[in-house]
């Protein structure tokens, strides 16, 4: 069984789940409680993306746990409009332009893809993903919603209250538009750190409101009979025989339809989001900062949904962006834009939720590709040994047993969880040759050695991932073939000294630990310090230039993996021999 987060007054995902019930027993007493999320999936869905299902996944978990009834909705936009063809994406060129304007369920998919068309291409990636993340979900597809017919009666309502929806619009058409506020966060972007705007996504963000046409304002958008592309104008429509008429900019083509009967086409965005929180019953979905800005989706849908549809807002937080540190090492495959699938890569699924599970939705943080991941880890298993001591704190109890299980049980985990920079720099060295890691590993304690590397899986994979996908060459370790005799013979009597000391206590230290005790030990004794003497300002210096030493005979550099970690990976032969032993 999962570990039970308990409720606290510093954890958000408690204080949010008292609230979703609280509201969903007196808005729908007796029924399942609804939370949503909805992803476009336009091209690559992103880590900024993923809040969107996160936030409201935690919740609608929480309430599990309680004993409810609860259906989480995602909402696949992929009856939006195909608006630009997303740079970097494998197998597509320019002649993908053409098909701006069509649904993303009418697009051809990537070449080379299994997929029929361009929504599933790009939902597949994401649906493993959650999958892996152990997200519990009910998919709803708005290509099938729209095309049979589902929301018909909605429609209709909706072009019958087109005036008064239009009044509602107009009073925020004079307000700052959410792309306004869009771009100045983008201006604030550090070259070296994307800030992936969350709900950036969804193309729908950034629809029109459906006003504009000289034949007055109606909120539904058809989709041309002719050429398929939604850049038509309704130019009449009547109430009684629900008889439209539109013509297509692109193609010329006109025609005259039964709305009644037709359903190739949808509500513009801003009415389409308040019309499905009222049909779906949704009592919590959070938005991003651009659907939360005035004028915006969310405030604009609060007055729709009340004041058309005859429903209620959901409780919907902002959510805040999510940086990405290590920008500069990722693959330009995917326009430079990782995905979920991306960071499960090099990272375990309990430490991406904790990731989203330990700060509050209005909280921005970084997910890291670079060097921060190997302290991200440090800090995620120091969590784990408070966990166990029982010296955790209430708020960090709650969010470590939200990354590590959910109601219906525990995520897979590594059975034995070493250290994910000794498992990178052991990764490094050694290529990922399995015997040698397996000896190397075995090596780090000798009285509980490895019996196979299944014991260190999955994270040593992830490990060996980040390695070969996100460590430029130049910053990999190469062991040197060769003593370094001109830097062995340059050495001053000091210098030798310290090898000897050190190639002397191999044997009686070859362990992690030993090793460590070891490596800091010999300036001690240089200096005729006990062993567990405190470090001096003196001694640190003394201890980096015998580092810098052991690295440039051993790998070239003056930097490298931790040491201990490097003279196990070497073995002890090929240490006394590239030392001059």
């Amino acid at each position: 069984m999962p570990i039970v987060a308990q409720s606290t007054e510093t954890d958000w995902v408690s204080r949010f789940a008292d609230d979703v019930i609280a509201e969903s027993e007196r808005r729908a007493p007796g029924k399942p409680v609804v939370v949503a999320s909805g992803l476009s999936p336009s091209g690559p869905i992103h880590l900024g993306n993923l809040r969107e299902v996160m936030t409201p996944h935690l919740v609608a978990d929480e309430i599990r746990r309680r004993g409810h009834e609860v259906r989480h909705l995602i909402s696949w936009d992929d009856y939006d409009r195909y608006r630009k063809v997303p740079a970097g994406v494998a197998g597509t060129d320019e002649s993908w332009a053409e098909h701006i304007g069509k649904p993303l369920t009418s697009v051809p998919a990537p070449a080379g893809s299994a997929y029929p068309n361009w929504a599933e291409h790009f939902k597949a990636a994401m649906t493993e993903s959650l999958a892996e993340l152990g997200v519990e979900y009910d998919g709803i597809s708005q290509t099938a919603q729209y095309t049979s017919g589902v929301y018909r009666e909605q429609i209709l309502h909706a072009m019958r209250h087109r005036a008064d929806i239009d009044a509602i619009l107009d009073r925020y058409r004079t307000k700052d538009k959410p792309a306004q506020a869009k771009g100045g966060a983008r201006q604030q972007k550090k070259p070296e750190e994307a800030e992936l705007e969350a709900a950036e996504g969804s193309g729908a963000a950034a629809e029109d409101d459906g006003s504009g046409g000289s034949a007055g304002y109606f909120p539904y958008k058809p989709y041309c009979g002719g050429c398929g592309k939604d850049l038509t104008t309704v130019t009449s429509y009547d109430d009684e025989t629900t008889e439209l008429t539109y013509t297509c900019a692109a193609c010329g083509f006109s025609e005259t339809v039964l709305l009644s009967e037709f359903n190739r086409g949808k509500l513009v965005w801003k009415v389409d989001w308040p019309m499905r929180w009222a049909f779906e019953g949704v009592i919590f979905e959070p938005s991003g900062v651009d659907h939360s800005s005035p004028g915006s989706s969310f405030v604009v849908g609060g007055q729709i949904v009340r004041e058309i549809f005859d429903g209620a807002q959901p409780i919907g937080p902002m959510y805040a962006f999510v940086g990405i540190s290590g920008m500069a090492k990722m693959s330009s495959s995917k326009g430079g834009v990782p995905t979920p699938a991306d960071a499960l890569k090099i990272m375990e699924a309990p430490l991406l939720r904790w990731l989203y599970a330990r700060r509050r939705p209005n909280q921005s943080f970084k997910i890291a590709f670079d060097q921060e991941i190997q302290r991200l880890y440090d800090e995620w298993d120091a969590l784990e040994r408070k966990v166990a001591d029982g010296s955790v704190l209430p708020a960090d109890a709650a969010a470590y047993a939200r990354a590590t299980g959910t109601a219906a049980g525990e995520l897979p985990r590594t059975p034995r969880p070493l250290p994910y920079r000794t498992l990178a720099s052991v990764a490094d060295i050694t290529a990922g040759a399995e015997e040698q890691t397996l000896r190397i590993l075995s090596e780090l304690d000798p009285e509980r050695p490895l019996a196979s590397l299944d014991e260190v899986r999955p994270r040593l994979d992830r490990a060996e991932n980040w390695i070969t996908s996100q460590v430029p060459a130049e910053a990999r370790t190469i062991v040197r073939a060769e003593p370094d005799q001109e830097l062995l013979g340059s050495l001053d009597e000091r210098a030798g000294e310290s090898l000897r000391l050190l190639l002397k206590g191999l044997d009686s230290h070859w362990s992690l630990d030993g090793l460590t005790t070891l490596v800091y030990g010999v300036p001690k004794m240089m200096e005729g310090l006990a062993p567990d003497a405190r470090p001096t300002a003196e001694l640190k210096v003394a201890q980096r230039t015998f580092f810098a030493l052991l690295y440039r005979l051993l790998v070239g550099r003056d930097t490298g993996p931790r040491l201990p970690t490097l003279l196990l990976a070497v073995g002890a032969e090929r240490v006394r021999r590239l030392l001059g032993a």
